[in-house]
């Protein structure tokens, strides 16, 4: 029973045959070979507009990037502080942008709100060689409290942040899992809503290991291919990743895959909801369920193989926990936790 993350489980097998296509025969190197072009009009496709795609082998290679290409060295990131680029990615963001500032900012689930960033950017004097200057904003989707961003308020964040003159970056890496959810278009979840820049993720939604840079307006990208070249990310056998990120999009795999896991976490949380002493602690919108338990049902489920994180230090009667659900999570698993969990 494992439900540490969505990393843990293996690719799907249609991501296998995908890669076993991929394999056969030569190919041109370094994203000129036939699946890589043709990433590039599904990508257009999928958002409705002509994008600039650039597939990366990580989500920390993604970000940080992306980051690089849109913050100066001098320029401050704001996000929230749970955020992957400040929690998880051993400093790559500020190392990419030679200097750039991340600041970390508190919100409700793990969001930021326009208030709140507003004050956050009006601390730092615009045109003053002794502060950091506000050049972007990242937000994650879904976000690491495993809630999601609608569409108004990506809007209202990207509003406050070209007023600015900064720039809007999404961390994607779940986006499949919130676009599930929020049951509109990619295009409706990003661009149309404000966003310039995505990390779209798809190793935590069955790929092996394949993510990609998307930038919306594609001048924006002008020395991006040179930044992912110097950073060791530009790989000669590209294709392997196109591929991958080609067996999601084609067929909507991608939602599929999400809209199980989605599903799974739902009822998860839903049984676990009935139990006595047991509260969910944030709205389950994606493939993640956080929820207090009793510190003896938490030994329980361990003594009987559940394999989990903590997400906090536990009190003397319960610990806050999170479960990640993935479209590789058998339903057994499912049963056999929630029989576990009953008293």
């Amino acid at each position: 029973m494992n439900f540490a993350s969505d990393n843990v489980w293996g690719a799907a097998p249609e991501m296998i045959e995908a890669l076993r296509a991929a394999n056969s025969g030569a190919a041109p190197s370094y994203g000129e070979d036939a699946l890589t072009a043709r990433l590039a009009t599904v990508m257009d496709h999928l958002f409705e507009r002509r994008v600039a795609a650039f597939p990366v082998i990580s989500g920390t290679a993604a970000n940080a990037l992306a980051l690089a290409t849109i913050v100066p060295l001098q320029g401050a990131v704001f996000c929230h502080a749970a955020a992957h680029i400040v929690t998880d990615e051993c400093g790559a963001p500020e190392f990419f942008t030679h200097g750039a500032k991340v600041v970390p900012l508190d919100g409700p689930e793990g969001k930021i709100g326009v208030r709140i960033l507003e004050a956050a950017i009006n601390r730092f004097v615009k045109g003053s060689v002794h502060h950091p200057q506000p050049a972007a904003v990242s937000i994650t989707q879904a976000t690491e409290c495993g809630t999601c961003y609608e569409p108004p308020a990506i809007a209202a964040i990207a509003d406050l942040a070209h007023r600015n003159g900064m720039r809007l970056h999404m961390d994607g890496s779940r986006l499949a899992n919130a676009i599930a959810h929020l049951s509109c278009t990619p295009a409706e979840a990003t661009w149309k809503a404000g966003v310039d820049v995505l990390s779209f993720g798809a190793t935590k939604n069955c790929a092996l290991g394949a993510e990609s840079v998307v930038f919306f307006n594609p001048p924006d990208a002008d020395d991006f291919e040179f930044r992912r070249k110097k950073a060791g990310h530009l790989l000669s056998k590209m294709r392997f990743m196109s591929a991958q990120l080609l067996c999601a999009l084609e067929q909507d795999r991608w939602l599929a895959w999400a809209s199980r896991a989605n599903a799974l976490a739902r009822r998860l949380a839903e049984e676990l909801e009935k139990l006595p002493s047991v509260e969910i602690g944030y709205p389950v919108e994606a493939n993640s369920v956080f929820v207090f338990l009793p510190n003896a049902t938490v030994a329980r489920l361990r003594g009987r193989g559940a394999q989990f994180y903590d997400w906090g230090e536990p009190d003397n009667e319960r610990t806050l926990v999170r479960l990640v659900t993935s479209h590789g999570t058998p339903e057994s698993d499912i049963e056999q936790f929630l029989a576990a969990a009953r008293p």
